[in-house]
C-alpha cells in the first residue's frame, strides 16, 4: 500500500533553494487580506477548488495571515510534549482537518517583462500551492519560509488565482512538537515579488570587527554581478566575493547596536541591507564577542498573541521587544523555531543577542518509562534527513545577514542522532564563524556550546568550576569540559514565580565558564475566552492536553508584566549597588561593553516612608567589569527609621527607553527602626460581658475566639497554616512536590481544638492545638492578647508538637473582616508581592493599593499578592481604619476571597468576593522555587515547623 501523500519523510517539493530575507526596490504585492475559506473533515476531497472556474460563492471569508481555529473553524488544542494523534510515524488521522483557501488578485500589467516569485512565510502544517490552475509544489516546516518561481504563470493586468490547500495535520508534525496551542493556517504574510532581469537572487554578509585594531572587514557573497557600498565608511561599489578592509568602525553588540547602512545592487534591483561588525569567537573555553566575554541575560520566546496565536503583529512585536530591554533582558532564544522575519530586524536594531533556533522538536518520542528516546525517534533516522537538512538550511539561508544571530540551534529536545550531525556538519561548512547549540547534545559530539535545561544551582556550580560529572569517553569529556555553558532554559516562571533567580545569577557572576541563560519563558500563551477571561490546556475539549503548563510566562497573555518580571530586571541589571558598611555605596559595572558614563545617579532620602531630600550622585567613569566605592552625600539628620535609595538612570534617551528610565537601584539604611517592644505597662483588665471584653476587643467567652474588634465583627481569627498552592507547590514532576505533601499531610484541612481559656490580670490566654484528622502532627499555640492604649496586641507563640515532616506553606493569623475596605497603605517592602526566595524587586517603602490591586491575576489562581517586611498598615474604607503593627515585621496579604475558594477556582473568572475581606498575617512564608520544571524551594527559603513567636498590634478607628 503507498503511503498517502501528506504522510510521507519529504521535506516537499517545487520551492527555490532558500535565501536570505531582504527587501529591495523591486516591486511587490502583499497578498495578505480576506481570502475564500472552506474547512474540510479530512483530505479525502478532489482538488477542482484549484481550478480558476470553481465557484467558491459559497465559501467564507477568512483573514490571511491567521490561524482558523482562533476564527471558528476548529478549536485549538494544546500539549507540552504529547503529540495529539497516535505516533504512527510518517502517517496521521484520516481524521484531518483542511482548509481550501483561494484567492483572486490582480497584478500590475508593467510587471509583464520581469519575473514573478511568490513567497510564504509560514504555512502550518503542509500546503499544496497552485497559481491560476498550475500546482507550483507542496510545502512544510511551518515556521519556514517557501518560495516558487511563478514566472510564466502568473498574469501581469490580469485577474489570477491562487488556491492553497492546508492539512492540520501532516509527517511534518512530527517535527513540530514545540509546547505550544496546535494552530492551523496561513498564519504569516504572503508576498508576491517581481524578479528584474539581472536581479538578486541572495547575498551573504561577512562583517567582522577585530577588536585589538577597531577595524573591520567586509566581505559580501553573492552569485551574481553586483556592486557593494557603505557610504559612512566610503565604501562606493566595490566587488563581491572579496574581502574589504574598511578601517576603523564601531563595532556592532547588544548594548551598543550600531548598524551601517549599505546597498547590494545589481544592474536590475538594489537592495538595502544593515550590516553589524562584530566577531565571535569560542577562545580559551569561553563564548566572546567582539573580544570580550559576554552574559546572556535572556529568555526564551515563543511568537503568540491571546487572539491570534502565531500571527503576531510587528508592532506588538517591537512593544515586547521594547519591554524586554526596559527589563534589562539583552538575549532571546527563539523557542523552539525562528521567528518572523520582522523579528530579527528588530533584534539587530534594538540590540539583542539571538540564538536562532531550527523549526525541530520531536519530543512526544520521550519514552519516560525507559528514560529515553524511542528507537525510531526522527534524529536518528535516516528516512528524516532530507527533512531535518531542508529546515535547517532554510532557517540559515533566511537569518543569515542578521548580526543579533550568533548562535544557530538545532532545534530542541528530539534526542540525538545521525541527522544531528547531518546539520551540524552542513552548518559549519556553511557558516564557519557562529557557534552551534543544542541542548540534546549532552556529551556535545556535533555543538560547541555546552548546555543544559533546568540544572541546580548546584550543578551549574560544578560546571561552572568545571568539575561537572564526567562523560564516559575521556577525549570527548575534554572536549565538552573546554566549553562554555549556558542555561538554555531555567527559572521556569509558570504562575506565581520563578523563586531562586538570584542563586543562578550570582553563578553566572562568579563563574567566567557560565555565560548566563535563557528564563522560560516570555509570555503565558492564555488564549482570550468570553467566559474564562483566558483559556488553557482542556478547556477546550481536547482528548489529551496539559492544562495550565502553557501559562508559564513572565508576562499575561496580554503583555503585562507579571511580578516575575520585575523581579527578573532586579536580578539582571547591569549595575549593582550595594552598602559598605555605613558610610558608602559599591557601584559595580556589569555591562560587557558599555561604561556607566549614560547613567545618572539620583538619590532619595526617606524616613518611616515619608521623603526627606533628593540629589544627585557623583560616580567615576567605570568601564565595563569596574566597580568604585562611593561616599554617602551629606544628608540631613534623621532619627526615625531612614534608608537611602540610590538609582542608576538614562540620562538621554536611547531607541528603546526615554531619559529618566530606571536600570537598576539600591538601598542602605542609615538609621535602623527603633525597637518597639511589647508594651511593658499593663493593660486593660479582662471583663466578663457578652463574652470576654479586653479593651476593643470582644472574645467568645468558652473558646476564646476574637468576635468583635471596635466596631468591626471579626467572622474568623484564628491561626492558620494553609495557602493556595502555586503552580510550582503542585508540580506533577520532581522528588519535591509540595502540595501533593502538604494535603497528605493534611494542611488543607486543619481544625484547632481549643486546650485553655483564661484571663490575667492584664491579658487573655488562649491555648490551641491545629491539626489534621488522621495525623498525629499538629501545632500547639498560645495566643496572649493584651489592650493597651487603643491597641490588641498579640504574642502568637506556636510550637509543633510531633514531626510534619514537609515545611509549612505560611504560618500566621488569618483574619476575616467586614467587606468595607477599599484600599491599604503600608511600610515595608513593596509596591509588588514578594516571598523569601523571590523579593529581589521589593524595596523599603511607603505605598498605598486600593484591596483588588492587591491581587495578582494569574491566569490560573494560585496564591499571590504577599508584602514582606511590612512594619506598619492599615486598611481604610466607609470612614473606617484598621492599623496593623509589626514588632518588628510581619508579612500580609489581603483578598475578598479565602485561599480555599482562591486554590478551588480554575481562571480567573472563577474568583468571585464572597462578602468578607481576608486579611493574613504572617511570620512567614516558605518560598516559591521553579519545580513546575526545575528545582524546587531551596531549603534556606522553605519555612519549618518550628518554635516561632510573632507579635502584631491592632488598632480599630
Amino acid at each position: 500500500m503507498s503511503m498517502s501523500h501528506h504522510a510521507q519523510f519529504s521535506p516537499g517539493h517545487g520551492a527555490l533553494p532558500p535565501r536570505a530575507a531582504f527587501r529591495s526596490d523591486a516591486p511587490r504585492l502583499s497578498l495578505n487580506g480576506s481570502w475564500r475559506f472552506r474547512l474540510l473533515p479530512d483530505v479525502a476531497h478532489d482538488e477542482s477548488c484549484a481550478r480558476p472556474d470553481y465557484d467558491d460563492s459559497g465559501w467564507d471569508e477568512l483573514p490571511v495571515p491567521s490561524m482558523w481555529q482562533l476564527h471558528g473553524y476548529g478549536s485549538p488544542a494544546y500539549t507540552n510534549e504529547t503529540y495529539p494523534f497516535p505516533v504512527d510515524p510518517p502517517h496521521v488521522p484520516d481524521e484531518n482537518p483542511t482548509g481550501d483557501y483561494r484567492l483572486r488578485f490582480a497584478v500590475p500589467a508593467d510587471w509583464r517583462d520581469m519575473g514573478a516569485m511568490l513567497r510564504f512565510d509560514g504555512i502550518d502544517s503542509r500546503g499544496k500551492i497552485w497559481l491560476n490552475g498550475q500546482e507550483l509544489g507542496v510545502v512544510l516546516g511551518s515556521r519556514l519560509p517557501s518560495e516558487f518561481d511563478v514566472t510564466g504563470i502568473v498574469r501581469p493586468g490580469e485577474d489570477n488565482l491562487l488556491a492553497v490547500r492546508v492539512q492540520q495535520w501532516s509527517a511534518g508534525s512530527y517535527l513540530e512538537d514545540q509546547d505550544q496551542w496546535w494552530l492551523s493556517g496561513i498564519f504569516r504574510d504572503v508576498t508576491l515579488i517581481a524578479r528584474p532581469r539581472h536581479g538578486i537572487r541572495d547575498f551573504f554578509v561577512h562583517a567582522d570587527y577585530d577588536h585589538l585594531t577597531g577595524r573591520g572587514t567586509l566581505r559580501v557573497d553573492c552569485e551574481n554581478p553586483v556592486r557593494v557600498s557603505v557610504p559612512a565608511l566610503g565604501l562606493a561599489g566595490v566587488e563581491p566575493n572579496r574581502l574589504h578592509d574598511v578601517g576603523a568602525v564601531r563595532p556592532w553588540t547588544a548594548e551598543t547596536p550600531h548598524l551601517y547602512e549599505a546597498t547590494v545592487e545589481s544592474q536590475g534591483e538594489t537592495a538595502p541591507v544593515r550590516i553589524g561588525f562584530r566577531s565571535v569567537r569560542i577562545e580559551d573555553g569561553l563564548l566572546t564577542v567582539n573580544g570580550r566575554r559576554v552574559l546572556f541575560r535572556g529568555v526564551n520566546r515563543h511568537e503568540f498573541h491571546p487572539e491570534s496565536g502565531r500571527t503576531v503583529p510587528l508592532d506588538v512585536v517591537r512593544a515586547e521587544l521594547l519591554a524586554m530591554k526596559r527589563h534589562n533582558i539583552n538575549a532571546i532564544r527563539t523557542s523552539h523555531y525562528p521567528p518572523a522575519p520582522g523579528v530579527l530586524d528588530l533584534c539587530d536594531e534594538l540590540g539583542f543577542w539571538v540564538i536562532d533556533e531550527c523549526d525541530i522538536e520531536t519530543h512526544g518520542f520521550w519514552q519516560p518509562e525507559r528514560g529515553s528516546y524511542a528507537d525510531d525517534v526522527p534524529s536518528d533516522d535516516e528516512r528524516w534527513a532530507a527533512a531535518f537538512l531542508d529546515r535547517m538550511a532554510r532557517m540559515v539561508e533566511r537569518d543569515k545577514n542578521h548580526p543579533s544571530v550568533v548562535i544557530w540551534s538545532l532545534g530542541n529536545e528530539s534526542g540525538i542522532g545521525r541527522n544531528h550531525r547531518l546539520i551540524a556538519d552542513w552548518t559549519h561548512a556553511r557558516d564557519p564563524h557562529r557557534p552551534l547549540h543544542y541542548e540534546g547534545d549532552t556529551e556535545c559530539r556535533y555543538v560547541d556550546v555546552f548546555s543544559k535545561m533546568y540544572a541546580s544551582p548546584g550543578d551549574v556550580d560544578l560546571i561552572g568550576q568545571r568539575k561537572e560529572e564526567p562523560l564516559d569517553d575521556p577525549a570527548q569529556d575534554a572536549r565538552r569540559r573546554a566549553m562554555p555553558f549556558i542555561l538554555c532554559e531555567y527559572a521556569h516562571s509558570m504562575g506565581n514565580g520563578p523563586g531562586g533567580l538570584r542563586a543562578y545569577q550570582d553563578l553566572f557572576d562568579r563563574h567566567p565558564r557560565c555565560q548566563g541563560g535563557f528564563v522560560w519563558e516570555w509570555i503565558d500563551h492564555g488564549i482570550s475566552h468570553p467566559e474564562l477571561d483566558y483559556a488553557y490546556g482542556g478547556d477546550f475539549g481536547e482528548e489529551v492536553h496539559d492544562g495550565t503548563y502553557c501559562c508559564d510566562g513572565l508576562v499575561f497573555p496580554d503583555r503585562t508584566p507579571s511580578p516575575g518580571l520585575a523581579e527578573l530586571a532586579k536580578v539582571f541589571s547591569p549595575v549593582t549597588l550595594s552598602a559598605v558598611g555605613g558610610h558608602g555605596l559599591l557601584i559595580a559595572n556589569g555591562h560587557d561593553f558599555l561604561s556607566l558614563d549614560h547613567l545618572r545617579f539620583d538619590w532619595t532620602l526617606e524616613e518611616e516612608g515619608r521623603h526627606i531630600a533628593q540629589g544627585l550622585l557623583g560616580v567615576p567613569h567605570l568601564g565595563p567589569g569596574e566597580a568604585a566605592e562611593v561616599a554617602v552625600p551629606s544628608l540631613p539628620a534623621t532619627t526615625g527609621e531612614t534608608w537611602l535609595t540610590v538609582s542608576a538612570r538614562l540620562a538621554d534617551s536611547t531607541g528603546w527607553a526615554p531619559a529618566g528610565h530606571e536600570i537598576a537601584w539600591g538601598q542602605m539604611c542609615l538609621v535602623e527602626a527603633p525597637d518597639r517592644p511589647r508594651s511593658a505597662r499593663s493593660g486593660s483588665r479582662p471583663a466578663a460581658s457578652n463574652g470576654i471584653r479586653l479593651g476593643p476587643a470582644v472574645f467568645d467567652a468558652r473558646r476564646g475566639t476574637l468576635r468583635k474588634l471596635g466596631k468591626l465583627d471579626i467572622g474568623v481569627a484564628r491561626l492558620d497554616v494553609w495557602r493556595a498552592p502555586t503552580d510550582n507547590d503542585a508540580t506533577p514532576y520532581g522528588d519535591v512536590r509540595l502540595a501533593e505533601q502538604w494535603r497528605a499531610a493534611g494542611l488543607h484541612r486543619m481544625h484547632e481544638r481549643v486546650r485553655d481559656v483564661r484571663t490575667g490580670e492584664d491579658h487573655l490566654l488562649v491555648r490551641t492545638r491545629l491539626a489534621a484528622a488522621g495525623q498525629r502532627a499538629g501545632l500547639l499555640a498560645d495566643y496572649v492578647w493584651k489592650a493597651v492604649d487603643g491597641e490588641l496586641e498579640l504574642e502568637l507563640r506556636v510550637e509543633p508538637d510531633g514531626v510534619f515532616g514537609v515545611p509549612l506553606p505560611r504560618l500566621g493569623l488569618r483574619l476575616s473582616l467586614p467587606d468595607c475596605w477599599e484600599n491599604v497603605e503600608w511600610y515595608g517592602l513593596g509596591p509588588g508581592e514578594a516571598y523569601a526566595d523571590s523579593r529581589e524587586a521589593a524595596r523599603v517603602g511607603l505605598y498605598i493599593r486600593t484591596i483588588d490591586a492587591m491581587q495578582t491575576p494569574y491566569v490560573h489562581p494560585q496564591e499571590n499578592g504577599n508584602r514582606m517586611d511590612v512594619r506598619r498598615a492599615v486598611l481604610r474604607g466607609a470612614g473606617r481604619a484598621l492599623w496593623v503593627t509589626g514588632r518588628p515585621r510581619f508579612d500580609f496579604a489581603v483578598r475578598r476571597w479565602t485561599s480555599e475558594a482562591l486554590g478551588a477556582a480554575r481562571h480567573r473568572t472563577g474568583l468571585l468576593p464572597d462578602g468578607a475581606v481576608h486579611l493574613h498575617l504572617d511570620a512567614g512564608h516558605t518560598g516559591l522555587g521553579s519545580a513546575s520544571a526545575g528545582p524546587a524551594v531551596a531549603p534556606a527559603f522553605q519555612l519549618a515547623a518550628a518554635p516561632t513567636e510573632f507579635h502584631v498590634s491592632l488598632r480599630p478607628e
